[in-house]
């Protein structure tokens, strides 16, 4: 070897993935806010806090709709040291989701990407920026699709449907903030409202575009309701074959006194249509349910002990909390 060659060192895996993550991290810690909120509740003036994600160009920011309950307003603050007033434009609850828009000038926006493409196994990082704090990355993997997480805000059951479940770990004041690809494509909004040392996300998917979209124009989406907990589960071999589908849901809790279960449904049953439509994952089901099915008749039909159940429920409006 001569004086000038330069052996050549192979990258080890653990380095390809501290690559990764820092490459995501310099991609969306510049344009994830840390956030604080005031509003009034229960007549005492209240204060609060917690991530959001820069949207558009024109400074609009996607949280959690947890973390702007009860609230009228705040002050978004950025990793180059600027801050901007914000106003609340809307907040859906049953999806956890709220948009909201800066008074000032903001970073450009994050890259969104599809959460379809997720797959169980795939890494993901979690960015956020809790007050107080510079910035968090945390990075793991998906460890569960499709899932539907109950909640309880009040007195008031809820159910945050089709969530991504990770092992990146979500520190205090994460919620509202980016999951990313390895890419840096946010691909979800990080929620921290149900179950401690879980990772959970709102995916970014057609029905939360929608959502979004309702959002901006009307500031609230009418939402019809169930009250039901659910994970995609693939069907027994015999009966996708007959009936030409290869996944259901699996209910796993019924919330008290919901649709759900004044229809009868039950923790254990498997859905397989709604709606007259197959029903393979919880996306299915929630693009049924908006204002158009409040109050209607929905058809559903169940796997239970082995036979098939045709049972109706009739969606009730998802309440403002």
């Amino acid at each position: 070897m001569s004086e000038r060659e330069v052996p050549q060192v192979e990258e080890s895996p653990l380095d390809a993935y501290s690559r990764v993550v820092t490459s995501v991290a310099d991609q969306l810690l510049p344009r994830v806010a840390s956030v604080r909120v005031r509003g009034i509740r229960r007549g005492q003036s209240y204060q609060g806090g917690g991530s959001a994600v820069v949207f558009t160009d024109d400074g609009y920011l996607v949280t959690n709709a947890h973390v702007t309950t009860h609230a009228d307003g705040g002050t978004a603050a950025f990793g180059d040291g600027s801050e901007t007033e914000f106003d609340i434009v809307g907040a859906d609850p049953l999806s956890d989701l709220a948009i909201v828009r800066a008074r000032g000038s903001t970073p450009t926006a994050a890259r969104f990407g599809d959460a379809e493409t997720l797959r169980v196994g795939q890494l993901v990082v979690a960015v956020g920026s809790p007050l107080g704090l510079a910035g968090s990355v945390t990075a793991g993997v998906v460890s569960g699709l499709g899932r539907s997480i109950p909640t309880q805000s009040g007195r008031a059951a809820r159910v945050v449907e089709d969530v991504i479940q990770t092992d990146a770990a979500l520190n205090p004041g994460n919620s509202g903030g980016a999951l990313a690809d390895a890419h840096g494509n946010v691909v979800g909004i990080n929620t921290a409202v149900a179950v401690i040392g879980l990772g959970l996300a709102v995916p970014f998917k057609p029905t939360t575009r929608r959502i979004n979209g309702t959002l901006f124009r009307e500031g609230r989406v009418r939402r019809a309701y169930l009250g039901l907990v659910s994970t995609p589960v693939p069907l027994p071999a015999a009966l996708a074959e007959r009936i030409g589908q290869r996944r259901g849901l699996r209910i796993v809790d019924v919330v008290r006194g919901a649709p759900a279960d004044e229809a009868g449904l039950k923790a254990g049953d498997l859905v397989l249509s709604a709606g007259r439509a197959p029903v393979a994952e919880a996306e299915s089901l929630q693009r049924l349910l908006f204002d158009d099915a409040i109050g209607k008749p929905l058809p559903m039909t169940v796997l239970r002990n082995g036979a098939m159940v045709d049972v109706i429920a009739v969606p009730t409006e998802l309440e403002r909390v």
